[in-house]
């Protein structure tokens, strides 16, 4: 025994690294047979993988050019992180993006920009923009809601966030002014730190099911009334990464407690159902929302990504005749999504946020339906020109999860669904979140709202109006090709957006449901 470790106490360092490469090589060779490169390269063969498996990352930072990356390229992020960190987000020698290219939008900016009267809310804080409707005012809602900011965090649930994440955004809606989405996977204790909450659920009932796994009116009438910050409820339909198909929370993600937010196992796949048990068609869908609206006295309204539109159709015909139905409706497009869905379903099922929500708007309102509906538009709308474009279309409030995502340290991994995120967001791995700083990060993402609100309000004056809701069909032109044959929107998308009634940003401020105020 003495002779062998003073053999091996004799052979030198690289001694050791060619045996070691002598093992793998000898592994690859005759003991593992899942990869062929390995096998007939051995040890060399690893270098391959191992570029793959960096290679998002070398050409995020090394290969594309600043306006070539999907699903946010460079200047897009840099914008994000420059507003979220109060820094210059300004661009100078005019801009890179070609003008010219199919869809470029352009704002027609007025020959006199609107001027801000002594005393206007905007002179003591130039980021104020509430929402120009109320949510639930139409159906009499008990408790009646006009969000206090017209962009705020989307759906994303606690457990494919991180419980720092989840806590930062909370905080930094309560900043900002802002609601915060609570996502499918029920209310935690890291979305109750001061912040308005919209609660969602989708077709799992996540903290308001029974021990079968149905809707339990009984647990949310109780989860209201314990918790007054949440102003509305909002029920998941389908979303845009995944129409048609149950939200999926791989089992590496779920702790014990997230299972028991969720009513689940631990570190087993979760996958909802792609329909809801509470109801099966449209007539049952309106009496399940009017029941809901009742027992908690809160708006209620739904969430889709959109397709066909023959039950949305008949949605709004009953909506006309009985006066009842959703107080808002939250439109996903398919370029969406911040967890995990299969790529056939997030390359091609649903329609882009322009497209469904044209048809929707102009489904609505040629019924006489858009005035009494809230419409919220999610899908890379966090950028104040596509913003602007968005009211125009007829949207009185934006929803955003990546841009929100990226506010607080996101770094477009792509690997959301993974659990190894190296930002500590979307994961729950407690050495990654341990780097979240969060009073840092909840301030951040409550200055990317206010740059982003103080940009849009700065669009909205220079197009002549004091409120986005202002916004006309004609005050936007999307490129086609040349200017001759640039398209407004009402002639690109075949109808004129309902106007908003306003009577300035004074009377949206003493509004007495301005953020869930009673």
């Amino acid at each position: 025994m003495d002779t062998i470790l003073v053999f091996l106490s004799n052979i030198a360092w690289w001694g050791w690294v060619l045996i070691v490469l002598l093992i793998v090589a000898i592994r690859d060779i005759f003991f593992q047979k899942s990869h062929t490169i390995s096998h007939n390269f051995p040890i060399v063969g690893h270098l391959r993988y191992w570029l793959e498996s960096i290679g998002p990352e070398m050409r995020q930072y090394f290969v594309a050019n600043n306006r070539e990356e999907l699903p946010f390229n460079r200047i897009e992020r840099g914008w994000i992180y420059a507003s979220a960190k109060k820094e210059n987000n300004y661009e100078g020698f005019g801009t890179d993006r070609d003008i010219y290219a199919h869809q470029h939008i352009f704002i027609n900016n007025a020959m006199m920009p609107y001027e801000l009267p002594e005393n206007h809310p905007n002179k003591e804080d130039n980021s104020f923009l509430p929402c120009a409707k109320v949510m639930g005012a139409f159906n009499k809602r008990k408790r009646p809601y006009r969000p206090a900011s017209v962009i705020n965090v989307s759906a994303m649930s606690f457990g494919s966030l991180s419980a720092k994440a989840v806590e930062s955004l909370n905080k930094g809606v309560k900043i900002a002014g802002a609601y915060h989405n609570t996502g499918e996977g029920g209310l935690s204790p890291h979305h109750s730190h001061g912040g308005d909450v919209v609660f969602h659920f989708g077709t799992g009932y996540f903290g308001v099911r029974d021990k079968d796994g149905r809707f339990s009116m009984e647990k949310m009438v109780k989860l209201v009334n314990d918790n007054p910050f949440i102003r509305a409820i909002e029920i998941k339909l389908s979303q845009g990464a995944k129409p048609g198909k149950g939200g999926v929370l791989p089992g590496a993600k779920i702790t014990e407690e997230i299972a028991a937010i969720r009513g689940v196992e631990v570190g087993k796949d979760v996958l909802s159902p792609p329909n809801h048990k509470a109801f099966s068609n449209v007539p049952e869908m309106v009496d399940f929302i009017e029941q809901i609206a009742e027992a908690t006295g809160l708006p209620v309204g739904i969430k889709a990504a959109i397709g066909k539109l023959e039950q949305w159709k008949e949605l709004a015909q009953i909506m006309k005749k009985t006066g009842k139905g959703p107080d808002f409706i939250t439109v996903d497009g398919g370029e969406g999504g911040t967890g995990a869905a299969p790529p056939s379903f997030a390359d091609h099922v649903s329609l882009p946020w322009v497209y469904g929500f044209s048809d929707l708007y102009r489904l609505f309102k040629d019924e006489g339906l858009s005035e009494r509906i809230v419409f919220i538009g999610s899908g890379k709308l966090g950028f104040p020109a596509k913003a602007a474009m968005a009211f125009a279309m007829g949207a009185d409030c934006l929803n955003v999860a990546r841009e929100a995502m990226m506010s607080i340290g996101c770094i477009q991994a792509q690997i959301c669904h993974t659990n190894r995120c190296p930002a500590g967001i979307a994961t729950q791995k407690k050495w990654t979140q341990n780097g979240i700083n969060i009073p840092l990060k909840s301030e951040r993402l409550a200055q990317y709202f206010k740059t982003f609100r103080k940009e849009f309000i700065e669009i909205t004056h220079a197009a002549g109006y004091e409120h986005p809701c202002q916004f006309k069909m004609s005050d936007i032109e999307i490129n086609v090709d040349d200017h001759n044959l640039s398209k407004q929107l009402s002639g690109t998308y075949m109808y004129e957006k309902t106007p908003v009634p306003f009577q300035g940003v004074q009377h949206l401020k003493d509004c007495m449901h301005l953020g869930g105020a009673k």
